[in-house]
């Protein structure tokens, strides 16, 4: 008795892959929002751009000063606001499909991922690692997923894109204010451009990455086991 006890207190050696249809769904949905969120804002720098640079200035004056914003540069902060929280639960739900996957993945395989859970976070965050880890557990999911067959095209198009709206400095690791990137549309707005479509773009080849991998562990999960 004490040797069923203590065996059923051990991990399950063989776990048994789960459905991910709905966890895929609210990332699908999730991604897609963050889409249209950051598209908004690809449509402000184009107005802000048009519009022209007030006589007044940015609207930073220096010094600790800022000028009143007009309707254009409110509507600004408004849409900016609406992207960086979208990206927060586009993050989130987007985590909680691929721990699903990933589990999934090593029940499939009966191995342990090539990656511990800790990189599920920190792969994300820290400076370097940033740039490759999360496409390389998205890499190991579907090869354990799909052994031999070939990687979604979908998987480099989503990680060049997002490494562009990365590390283009007005992306998504941009630490000015919104004031700072109003002031950008109104003097280099291709910089900015660049930066949201990139991001855009990611998340539509994003939605393409989740579909690809959760169709791939369908049909196994559809094989007789």
């Amino acid at each position: 008795m004490n040797d069923h006890l203590a065996q059923s207190s051990l991990p399950n050696p063989n776990p048994t892959p789960a459905p991910v249809l709905w966890t895929a769904r609210c990332a699908v949905a999730a991604l897609g929002l963050a889409g249209v969120a950051w598209l908004a804002r690809v449509v402000w720098d184009i107005r802000l751009a048009a519009a022209g640079q007030p006589a007044s200035g940015p609207p930073d004056q220096g010094e600790g000063r800022h000028r009143p914003l007009t309707s254009l540069e409110d509507g600004y902060h408004a849409v900016n606001a609406l992207a960086g929280g979208a990206t927060v639960l586009c993050a989130l739900l987007f985590l909680s499909w691929l721990w699903r996957v990933r589990d999934n993945a090593r029940a499939f395989s009966g191995e342990p991922p090539r990656h511990s859970w800790l990189w599920m976070y920190l792969g994300w965050v820290l400076p370097l690692a940033n740039l490759w880890i999360p496409r390389g557990l998205v890499v190991d999911i579907h090869h354990r997923s799909a052994p031999g067959k070939p990687l979604p095209s979908s998987v480099n198009w989503w990680w060049g894109l997002w490494l562009i709206g990365l590390l283009s400095g007005v992306g998504l690791m941009h630490t000015g204010d919104t004031d700072e990137l109003i002031a950008r549309a109104y003097t280099d707005v291709w910089m900015l451009l660049v930066s949201d479509v990139a991001i855009v773009g990611a998340a539509v080849a994003a939605v393409l990455v989740v579909r690809a991998v959760t169709a791939a562990q369908g049909e196994r999960m559809a094989e007789p086991r």
